[in-house]
């Protein structure tokens, strides 16, 4: 079945949403629709739309007039096995000693990495991400610096890589958790494909909202790889859940947004021991008072 593609280019975020949202009502309906701000420094945000026949050009040229957007740029895909050929092109990713690799690149672990193993797969995480990857880079370096524990929350997990990361350097058995059932099942077979089954304990729940979370506390350190909104709402979570001179370490945050989330987290009694910016992203590593 052929696939048509259709996209569009917006310098506000507010305009791209509206279009993105306006979208929806078109005959034939798009499958799939996605906003994102584009990671090329310029500022602009891309509106698409995927559709499983020809799309309405005339109403697209509306919306796009509509919305301040340039023309929309419609293509007809081939047939792709595109699980495949994100696999060929995904690249490994070394961020401080681990080392994130999909399964047909095992031949280039280095020698004294950790390796993990991820798929590209349904859940979030692969290594590629700038939050992600600034997560990786945020626990070799507190290692480095020699801070151990064996308690660790994996709060929004995705694949678990974190967790997964923790685990392999670590003594002690995180706990892993996210509201997506399917993202869980996903952490859970990363574990298998690792040969770490057993290693994490892997829940779903919503922020600490599992029995589990709360009977593992207090947790020397916490990762909460998520969005500006639910950091802010998590601070009185995560500083009740973890132990003084404990570190938690937050990302899946713009730029701008991190002061937002700093300052949250401040009032709580956190201090900041580190940022990162990788393009737009910022990880925060912080420390908790006591």
């Amino acid at each position: 079945m052929p696939t048509f593609t259709a996209f569009t280019t917006l310098t506000a975020k507010t305009d791209a949403e509206a279009l993105g949202e306006a979208m929806e009502n078109l005959m034939p309906e798009p499958y799939g629709i996605g906003v994102f701000e584009m990671e090329d420094g310029s500022g602009l945000w891309e509106v698409g739309g995927y559709f499983n026949e020809a799309p309405d050009v005339a109403g697209l040229a509306l919306l796009s007039a509509m919305n301040n957007a340039k023309p929309f740029v419609i293509s007809e895909l081939p047939d792709t096995d595109w699980v495949a050929k994100v696999k060929r092109d995904l690249s490994p990713v070394q961020a401080g000693r681990f080392f994130v690799y999909g399964s047909h690149d095992a031949d280039k672990v280095p020698q004294g990495a950790v390796p993990l193993l991820i798929e590209a797969a349904m859940a979030f995480g692969t290594g590629h991400h700038g939050t992600t990857l600034g997560c990786l880079r945020a626990l070799d370096r507190l290692d480095e610096e020699g801070f151990r524990t064996e308690k660790t929350a994996d709060i929004g997990c995705g694949t678990a890589v974190l967790a997964m990361g923790a685990a392999a350097i670590w003594p002690g058995k995180p706990i892993a958790s996210d509201i997506d059932p399917v993202a869980v099942d996903v952490a859970v077979a990363n574990l298998t494909a690792n040969g770490m089954d057993g290693s994490v304990h892997c829940v779903e729940a919503t922020g600490f909202d599992h029995p589990d979370l709360k009977a593992g506390a207090p947790y020397g350190l916490i990762f909460a790889n998520i969005l500006m909104g639910p950091l802010i709402g998590l601070a009185p979570d995560i500083a009740a859940h973890l132990e003084p001179g404990g570190y938690t370490i937050l990302s899946g945050l713009l730029n701008e947004q991190a002061p937002s989330v700093l300052e949250a987290y401040q009032a709580e009694g956190f201090t900041l021991h580190f940022s990162e910016q990788i393009r737009e992203w910022t990880t925060l590593t912080l420390k908790k008072s006591g």
